[in-house]
């Protein structure tokens, strides 16, 4: 708790910690000392920039965290953060990217802090997107998978049936080559990258036509005949540090092949609500991103009505999306190697092609 007669320069990080981290120019924080917390806020604005950044763009961010950094002592961070291999310098023009090492360093630090991270970044993700259907042009959120280069067939062959089941968000996905970079993530030599739309993409549409979304729970669900019929696993995305879908996948809960071969499995999704009010124009909403080759609403409730026995409060109307995860839950499946991240950052939409479209570039580019 911030006392009263604190010095205005006083600020908390991540809401509890206490640091004095806003400087002046005339006089720097001796960096004799470590200051974790503040290493921690610059290394997650960091992770949160799309590409390159320097220390003013950094510094802008860091207000939001509950921190105020000169863009002076940003550089001093950086500099440490560069040699413990956390961050690298891209170039002197564009600035640092974070490593590898770094966003495993922020998945360990501070996870009491991080409590509900997932869901302000659906936030913040969905309103920063700027993909309008009409003409369909703008970024929209990626998901990001990296695989072995020597894979890809195989890949192709285990993806196609869960986008013909439409269990995917969208027809569409994006492949990117090694040493090339996708929603800011830089691509290793003998291995390739596969970007799927992220289901918070239907937030950031939403929220541009004025419509309030809240984003409940992560969850899977069974699917029977190729319909969906219950949750059996729900976690609610105020309450988590990493995605919920994500973490079904990688402990290997969902059952997504089978669910796109014989319509009888289990597949991620998302359980959100919208104001009844805005019931109409969402539907809208959802047929244009349909379209726009963006669909991946699984079902729409009634207003004040439980959906598949998730109950809403009155005025509001619950929604459910596909992940769009979930034609990489068919790779992990299948026993590829396979690195996932949602929520990986902003992709331009123009980069995502169709399946069908993207295997011919494939085919193509082996002959």
């Amino acid at each position: 708790m911030i006392q009263q007669n604190a010095a205005p320069h006083d600020v908390s990080l991540y809401g509890g910690f206490l640091d004095e981290l806003f400087l002046t120019e005339e006089g720097e924080k001796p960096m004799n000392t470590r200051n974790d917390k503040a290493r921690a806020a610059v290394l997650r604005a960091l992770s949160e920039l799309d590409g390159p950044a320097g220390a003013a763009r950094i510094a802008e961010r860091l207000p939001g965290m509950g921190v105020q950094l000169q863009p002076r002592t940003i550089r001093l961070y950086l500099t440490e953060l560069d040699r413990d291999g956390l961050t690298t310098l891209s170039s002197r023009r564009k600035g640092r990217v974070i490593t590898e090492q770094g966003r495993a360093e922020l998945e360990r630090s501070d996870v009491v802090a991080k409590v509900g991270f997932v869901r302000g970044r659906i936030d913040t993700m969905g309103y920063r997107m700027t993909f309008r259907c009409d003409p369909g042009t703008g970024t929209v959120i990626s998901n990001f998978a990296l695989v072995p280069s020597r894979d890809l067939s195989q890949v192709f062959a285990e993806i196609k049936p869960v986008f013909t089941r439409n269990l995917s968000m969208g027809n569409r996905l994006c492949l990117v080559r090694a040493n090339e970079v996708l929603s800011g993530n830089s691509i290793p030599g003998g291995y390739a990258a596969l970007g799927t739309f992220c289901s918070v993409s239907v937030n950031g549409v939403l929220m541009s036509e004025g419509i309030p979304v809240t984003s409940r729970y992560g969850g899977l669900i069974e699917m029977r005949q190729g319909r969906p019929v219950r949750f059996v696993e729900l976690m609610e995305y105020s309450g988590v540090t990493v995605d919920p879908l994500e973490t079904f996948i990688r402990a290997g809960m969902t059952n997504v092949r089978e669910s796109a071969r014989s319509g009888n499995g289990v597949i991620t999704a998302s359980f959100r609500e919208i104001p009844s009010v805005a019931l109409d124009d969402a539907r809208r909403v959802f047929d244009r991103l349909q379209r726009a080759g963006m669909g991946g609403i699984l079902m729409i409730g009634r207003p004040g009505q439980p959906l598949l026995d998730i109950p809403v409060a009155e005025g509001r109307t619950g929604f459910i999306v596909v992940g769009g995860l979930n034609p990489m839950a068919a790779v992990v499946e299948a026993g590829i190697p396979c690195e996932l991240k949602s929520l990986s950052g902003l992709e331009e939409f123009n980069r995502f092609r169709t399946l069908d479209e993207t295997f011919r570039r494939y085919m193509d580019a082996l002959r």
